[in-house]
């Protein structure tokens, strides 16, 4: 299938989803080697590092299934150009933050204003496209925000040591300019809708995340006998049950009755320990390799370029191996090679050296999470009929967010207190830990689908 296939407002499509997604992709991880500039010029510590990343992936994470309903309800152009308009505008937010409060209510309001973004960029590529060309314009949309997610740290870098921890934000304006104007050529027809949105679940989930998520990043300062801690604690998880039984039924933002299907069910789980550990090991090798080894930003981002490198390289065959022999063996072999990868960072002393220390960890994390990824999309996604597929997209990056919103929260008490060498270490095993939890349970739960039956 070549490029050529594609009519002219397809490749317009594609490139609209490409750009509109980027700048939320990036902006998940771009942040990560900027966080220690930002707490040296705002104060905070390590909580405001915290806080500069969960309080965008929480409403990002909360928002992205109810984002899901506005799309096809008020449409997709529509609701992706007010997306765009926020995410440039609390972007400025972010890049004149004077303080930590303004940081996170700025971040906070960039994720909100992501979560509208990535599902009507899917759905406007998914609208004007059908069979091969629409697996072709998805396989170009997860390539570039995969991309996003791996260079974030890299320029991220870049731009702190050569001009501003502001301008990793404020450098959001441009490809935001450029997705506007592209929009404004794009002629769709959107007809009305009859769809409920349900407000009731976006602001239940919401409210639960960002309940627990406050108790576990600050109670390592109040302890959890203070009320400040335990009653927006005991409050989150009464929210978030509260919205897992409202999700009972199929007319639900998030029918439950989807992790019934024994791939997308179990693939699922092993997302949340796999991108639990990513999450976690991308935190803290962009801040210790600046705050404990003392590389610059800019090497710092550096460190995971051989992820980025052997993603690229393998990812693809890496999908067409599991398509020929089925994803369970990938999805177990690839997190135990990443779990071996995070163990070799325990040879990090306090005689620093990247080449022997840090950069064999990377290749063997490159070389499993390449074996992963691919495989675990297609063994989640090729579980659901494509009239659902939608819906299990956005499950499956809602989860991959909580994952990492979760163990964010959770660093203070990883690491011990300090993200020291010690800390450093304790990391180290929990990361290690995590990934070899994900491909067991891929081992347990993946099964290889049953091809359907040629029609005669």
């Amino acid at each position: 299938m070549t490029t050529a296939s594609l009519s002219g407002t397809q490749r317009l499509v594609i490139s609209i989803a490409v750009l509109a997604s980027f700048v939320t992709f990036l902006d998940g991880t771009v942040v990560t080697v900027a966080l220690p500039a930002i707490s040296d010029e705002l104060g905070g510590g390590i909580t405001t590092q915290q806080w500069a990343v969960d309080a965008y992936l929480i409403t990002l994470s909360a928002l992205i299934l109810l984002a899901g309903s506005l799309s096809d309800a008020y449409g997709r152009v529509f609701v992706m150009r007010i997306g765009l308009i926020a995410f440039g505008i609390s972007s400025v937010a972010v890049g004149l933050a004077f303080d930590p409060v303004m940081l996170i209510v700025a971040r906070a309001a960039q994720g909100a204003a992501g979560a509208l973004l990535v599902p009507s960029s899917l759905a406007l590529i998914t609208a004007t496209m059908r069979g091969e060309l629409q697996a072709r314009g998805i396989g170009v949309w997860t390539a570039f925000t995969t991309s996003a997610q791996l260079i974030g740290p890299l320029l991220g870098g870049l731009f702190v040591d050569f001009l501003s921890w502001r301008f990793v934000f404020l450098i959001n304006v441009v490809p935001i300019a450029v997705t506007l104007v592209l929009l404004s050529r794009l002629r769709l027809p959107e007809h009305p809708r009859d769809i409920r949105v349900d407000w009731l679940s976006g602001a239940l989930c919401a409210g639960g995340l960002a309940g627990v998520v406050f108790a576990l990043i600050e109670q390592p300062n109040l302890g959890w006998a203070s009320p400040a801690i335990w009653i927006p604690g005991v409050l989150g998880i009464l929210f978030l049950a509260g919205f897992l039984l409202r999700q009972r039924t199929e007319k639900s933002m998030m029918p439950l009755s989807l992790f019934r299907i024994r791939n997308f069910g179990w693939g699922n789980l092993a997302t949340l320990f796999v991108y639990a550990a990513l999450s976690l090991n991308g935190f803290v090798i962009g801040v210790y390799l600046q705050q404990g080894a003392g590389l610059s930003a800019t090497a710092a981002g550096l460190a995971s370029l051989p992820i980025t490198i052997l993603m690229i390289l393998l990812s693809a065959r890496a999908g067409a191996w599991a398509g020929r022999w089925g994803p369970r063996i990938f999805m177990t072999v690839g997190p135990l090679i990443m779990a071996f990868g995070a163990l070799l960072l325990l040879t990090v002393s306090g005689d620093f050296d990247y080449w022997w220390q840090v950069l064999p960890a990377m290749i063997v994390l490159g070389i499993g999470l390449s074996l992963t990824v691919a495989p675990l999309t297609a063994a989640i996604l090729g579980a659901i009929d494509e009239r659902r597929s939608g819906i299990a997209s956005a499950i499956n990056n809602a989860i991959s967010r909580v994952a990492g919103l979760l163990v964010v929260a959770m660093l203070s008490t990883i690491v011990g207190g300090a993200l020291d060498l010690n800390g450093f270490h304790n990391a180290a095993w929990v990361t290690a830990v995590l990934f070899a939890i994900g491909g067991v349970v891929s081992w347990i739960g993946i099964r290889r689908p049953v091809p359907e039956p040629v029609a005669h």
